[in-house]
């Protein structure tokens, strides 16, 4: 998972897609930010999301492609279903639509969104969940969506009522963040008692999570992308203190404590993780996924 505001340019976006590619990773899925949020003393900024995706259908063969997560608040209902389905008529079938309440005031306030109360924006999401599935599967708007009976569709959420009871009604998964194992635990319980009372299968709707992830193949490894982080992210932490200062629910370390960490996500209900790779210039890091993480999980 890249957090594209953070300068990531076309021919970084490219590289990017490619490397997961070779490396065998199943998919690549990007933030839907216009406005830089984390990279310090640096400018950041960001490509629109669905225009991005749509050029990477083209440049790709087997990942799939999405956000996590586009906010309501950017774009009509209408305009957005749209969107997905070009993406997925370039991709053969290869979308995934992630979709949220939004929260970054800021860049609503830069790019002019209208920047509603959590309530109303809860709201919004329900109506544009309800629009965007039926403009999908509604004879009378063509074309229809290379996925049937429509894209995968995502709704990020931190497990409160306002975005579970979209999800149980629309959703075919749920997709949560900051969270270690117990707190992905009663997320799980709740969107299980969510779909119980809306006589749902809750295995029909799973748990996924985005968690920020910096794997190496060994010790030396870890230290070298650790320190590629600390430079851009954290530069008044020093490499050692970030590693002594993890723990169960931080995905950082070498391949096999990582796998242990994402065995223990497993055991709290989560079907599966969007590793969020912050130094997107590292397509190291992008093979040591691939090529070692993966199959360790596997």
């Amino acid at each position: 998972m890249i957090e594209g505001q953070e300068g990531v340019t076309w021919e970084q976006w490219v590289a990017l897609a490619r490397a997961a590619e070779t490396a065998g990773i199943d998919g690549m899925y990007r933030s839907d930010h216009y406005l830089g949020i984390a990279r310090a003393g640096r400018a950041g900024g960001s490509l629109d999301a669905w225009t991005t995706l749509a050029g990477l259908a083209g440049v790709t063969e087997r990942i799939r492609l999405g956000t996590l997560v586009s906010p309501v608040t950017f774009r009509p209902a209408a305009v957005l279903a749209k969107s997905v389905v070009t993406v997925d008529h370039i991709s053969n079938g290869r979308v995934d639509l992630g979709i949220g309440a939004g929260w970054f005031e800021a860049e609503h306030e830069v790019y002019g969104f209208p920047f509603l109360p959590a309530g109303e924006r809860v709201a919004l999401l329900r109506e544009q969940l309800e629009t965007i599935v039926r403009h999908w599967t509604e004879d009378r708007i063509q074309p229809k969506p290379v996925q049937q009976p429509h894209p995968h569709l995502v709704v990020g959420g931190s497990g409160k009522r306002g975005t579970v009871e979209p999800a149980v009604r629309w959703a075919n998964e749920y997709n949560t963040t900051g969270a270690g194992p117990e707190d992905c635990r009663k997320r799980r319980d709740a969107l299980d008692r969510a779909c119980e009372r809306a006589g749902r299968d809750p295995a029909s709707l799973p748990l996924s999570l985005m968690r920020t992830c910096i794997v190496g193949a060994d010790e030396a490894n870890l230290r070298d992308h650790v320190a590629r982080y600390v430079e851009i992210y954290r530069p008044d932490t020093s490499v050692e203190d970030l590693l002594e200062g993890t723990d169960e629910a931080d995905l950082i370390g070498t391949v096999d404590q990582v796998a242990e960490r994402l065995t223990a996500y497993e055991r709290a209900g989560v079907s599966r993780v969007m590793l969020q790779h912050l130094v997107h210039e590292n397509l190291e890091m992008v093979e040591v996924i691939g090529r070692e993480l993966k199959p360790a999980v596997e």
